[in-house]
């Protein structure tokens, strides 16, 4: 079946659910068991429960995978699938990368004894020189998040396997109806299902989708020894919102080109940092390993932090916020909100800069959200 059928179909046979087209939500803690020593398909909803495994097949089947998993929040997919490695391992991570990633690498996992080693994984002898020195694993954002630089997927992927190390890809920002890391080489892919997936700006989740059978069993094991799993009430939300993923994303990936253009050509705009537009230098790579571009980018502005507050003052329709991917238009200033827990040094060296702002173009009338910016500009 083809993407668009999948996103509304996978998952969910009505005939298991007493005729319901609608995954039922299953608000229940425990199920009945059939006789002593004599479990059903589900006991204890921390290990299973139907809406999450619906959710959980779905995502499996959009990103082609054999095994999907869903969890509370972004960070706890994240944060589930770090635990399979162990004290002493090294796991190279791309150097531009989400701040909450970034945390969790700094704050929790280096007093575990693993540690992260920041790599620009654009740079393949960068990469292969750091590889060579021992890992168990690279972390890839691409786009990264908020610079949009991508990584070349199928090669990083080639080269982690060369090396023993498995491929693990944040593909939240173009959702698997743009971009499929496991066709590439990538062995798990993580999720905030917060974001397009669910759509809507009224959940908050987490997904890991893998094919092989063994990170799938461990990924597994660790969802239900460590109580990460998502409740029935948020799969339900994530289901309704994966339907329309398709047609919403095709009308962010418009809409966003559009403003991105439009903001390239202005005279107080520094730079737009966009992978659908013919300057980013890696564009090539985004019409080779992407079939879209997604809603969200970034821009920088000249006069700075000052142009950039100004401008996040003036704007009516774009709402000052975190998080991306619904279908209002979001805007944010990432060195003092999503960025605001790297250190400033680390910043600068990854390129975030006070006169950088980002933005998740939703899906209202184009014309609207390009008069809104023109506004809040003029002012700047």
């Amino acid at each position: 079946m083809k993407f668009k059928t999948l996103a509304i179909h996978a998952g969910h046979s009505p005939a298991e659910h007493m005729g319901a087209v609608m995954t039922p939500i299953y608000q229940t803690s425990t199920f009945a068991f059939r006789g002593v020593n004599r479990p059903g398909a589900f006991d204890y909803s921390r290990s299973g429960n139907p809406t999450r495994k619906a959710l959980e097949n779905c995502l499996a089947s959009l990103e082609g995978g054999s095994s999907g998993f869903a969890f509370a929040t972004g960070m706890a997919a994240e944060t589930t699938v770090l635990m399979m490695f162990d004290s002493g391992d090294r796991i190279v991570v791309h150097s531009d990368l989400y701040g909450g990633t970034y945390r969790l690498f700094q704050s929790v996992l280096r007093g575990k004894g693993i540690e992260a080693v920041y790599v620009d994984l654009r740079d393949a002898a960068a990469t292969e020189r750091v590889l060579a020195g021992g890992a168990a694993a690279v972390w890839i954002e691409s786009p990264t998040n908020p610079l949009m630089n991508l990584v070349d997927l199928e090669a990083v992927s080639a080269q982690a396997h060369r090396h023993g190390a498995i491929a693990i890809c944040d593909n939240t920002f173009l959702s698997p109806y743009f971009q499929r890391p496991l066709d590439l080489g990538v062995d798990v892919v993580v999720h905030s299902t917060t974001k397009y997936i669910n759509g809507h700006s009224d959940v908050v989740g987490g997904a890991a989708v893998v094919k092989d059978a063994e990170l799938g069993g461990k990924i597994g094991f660790l969802q239900n020894a460590m109580g990460t799993c998502a409740g029935p009430q948020d799969c339900f939300l994530v289901l309704r919102g994966i339907k329309t993923l398709a047609v919403r994303m095709e009308e962010h990936n418009r809409n966003a080109l559009a403003v991105a253009r439009w903001l390239e050509c202005h005279a107080k705009v520094a730079g737009v940092l966009h992978p659908g537009l013919e300057s980013h230098p890696q564009h090539a790579l985004a019409r080779k390993q992407m079939s879209g571009y997604g809603g969200t980018f970034s821009f920088r502005l000249r006069g700075g932090q000052d142009a950039a507050f100004h401008l996040l003052d003036r704007v009516r329709l774009f709402t000052l916020a975190e998080s991306l991917g619904g279908v209002e238009s979001l805007i944010e200033h990432p060195v003092t909100m999503t960025h605001v827990s790297v250190a400033s040094d680390a910043l600068q060296e990854m390129g975030i800069t006070p006169d950088l702002v980002r933005v998740s173009v939703g899906v209202e009338d184009v014309e609207d959200l390009i008069s809104d910016l023109d506004y809040a500009l003029a002012g700047a």
